[in-house]
């Protein structure tokens, strides 16, 4: 009986999935789309990209990081590591810069941000400490440009 009960079930489950798979592909065939555009962005962004992560996410960062040669990008991990970089204002510091992403959704909590910092002293790079606003700042940078990538995707 207990098998019976399982059985019937699954085939509820499958059926009912089924039957928003055939609709949502009906409605692809007539050219019909949600009738909330934010959340077929959205679904684009996340769940139907080659990318293991927020597409948004993952292209704010790039952008944002893109100051910098990058040594290693993985957008399955949602890692970006840039090299060390030196501003021309500032030769005798340098930095470097790694973004997480740990999310297929575009939220705050979905983004990690970590830098390194050193500066010349006595013809050799030392570690110095790395202002906490600064981090802060990367994240709601490449947060703000996700959001703006996000919205302008929505309205076009």
């Amino acid at each position: 009986m207990r098998a019976v009960s399982l059985g019937l079930a699954i085939a509820s489950a499958v059926t009912l999935s089924g039957c928003d798979f055939v609709r949502n592909d009906i409605n692809k065939t007539l050219g019909r789309g949600p009738s909330n555009r934010t959340q077929a962005a959205d679904l684009a962004a996340s769940q139907v990209t080659t990318i293991g992560v927020n597409a948004y996410l993952w292209r704010a960062a790039l952008d944002t990081l893109s100051f910098a040669p990058l040594t290693q990008t993985d957008s399955n991990g949602g890692v970006i590591v840039t090299d060390w970089y030196s501003s021309p204002n500032t030769p005798n510091e340098r930095v470097k810069v790694t973004a997480t992403i740990l999310d297929r959704d575009l939220r705050a909590d979905a983004l990690r941000v970590a830098a390194s910092r050193q500066v010349m002293q006595n013809g050799q790079w030392v570690d110095a400490p790395v202002a906490a606003a600064t981090v802060q700042k990367l994240e709601e940078i490449i947060l703000t440009r996700a959001r703006d990538l996000r919205r302008n995707a929505s309205a076009g």
